[in-house]
């Protein structure tokens, strides 16, 4: 669980990245998940857009999607989410203050 002042950090993070997927008409599947299960594993932060076509919208998918690959929900703004889980090899984002 992150404090709000980690989330703020991250939320800062996150202004400076560009979207690395895209949800689209496929939605949430295994696939999806195994994606950003590896994103988060290289990364750490992951910003997701939601297209139009989606079946969700990006509040519902952002919260699926962390709740399957237990990672957390920093933000949701608009059609974009994004995620934030912990490498356990590629350490970058130190969130211990």
């Amino acid at each position: 669980m992150l404090t709000s002042k980690q989330r703020a950090y991250l939320r800062g993070l996150a202004q400076k990245i560009e979207p690395v997927i895209q949800l689209g008409k496929g939605g949430i599947n295994e696939n999806t998940l195994t994606s950003y299960e590896e994103a988060l594993e290289a990364r750490e932060l992951v910003k997701t857009t939601v297209l139009k076509s989606c079946e969700y919208d990006a509040k519902e998918a952002a919260h699926d999607i962390a709740e399957a690959i237990e990672a957390e929900v920093v933000q949701v703004i608009g059609n974009r989410f994004t995620l934030y889980k912990q490498s356990r090899e590629k350490k970058h984002i130190d969130l211990n203050f």
